[in-house]
């Protein structure tokens, strides 16, 4: 298996902070204006699970990884 890492090649740990997994997901690259809102909307509408720890929002990598295999399935470019 192998680990993910991050777009600078990084390893990838297995629960993320808001801008890791915004990083992970590349939102800041792509044109999204503003990034925090995407993923905070993703969250909302139950695309992405999260977890808290204390008053912090932390991602967990499945989590993300099968939002990317979902969206994958629906629009496969």
């Amino acid at each position: 298996m192998t680990i993910p890492h991050f777009p600078n090649g990084r390893p990838c740990p297995d629960i993320l902070t808001e801008p890791e997994a915004i990083e992970y997901l590349r939102l800041d690259n792509n044109g999204v204006k503003h990034p925090e809102r995407t993923l905070r909307r993703l969250r909302e509408q139950g695309k992405i699970a999260a977890i808290h720890v204390g008053r912090c929002v932390r991602y967990p990598l499945a989590s993300l990884q099968t939002f990317i295999q979902q969206e994958l399935e629906i629009d496969p470019r």
